[in-house]
């Protein structure tokens, strides 16, 4: 009996460790996920920033030479 039960420990054991490493995996998987749909996301605002003065200034400009 003790054997047996000894055995089933094992097994839930290693079940339980296998389970583990695809819930690790899954985790990672998200976090990812999260920060390059992050990145995608503030990346163009951030160049946005930055361009909308060049493209302003270049159409008032153009506007101004006639």
């Amino acid at each position: 009996m003790d054997q047996e039960i000894q055995n089933k420990f094992e097994e839930q054991n290693k079940k339980l460790e296998e389970i583990f490493r695809s819930v690790e995996k899954t985790r990672k998987y998200f976090l990812w996920t999260l920060i390059l749909s992050l990145v995608f996301f503030f990346l163009p605002l951030i160049a946005i920033i930055f361009l909308l003065p060049r493209i302003f200034d270049a159409y008032t400009g153009a506007g101004l030479g006639l």
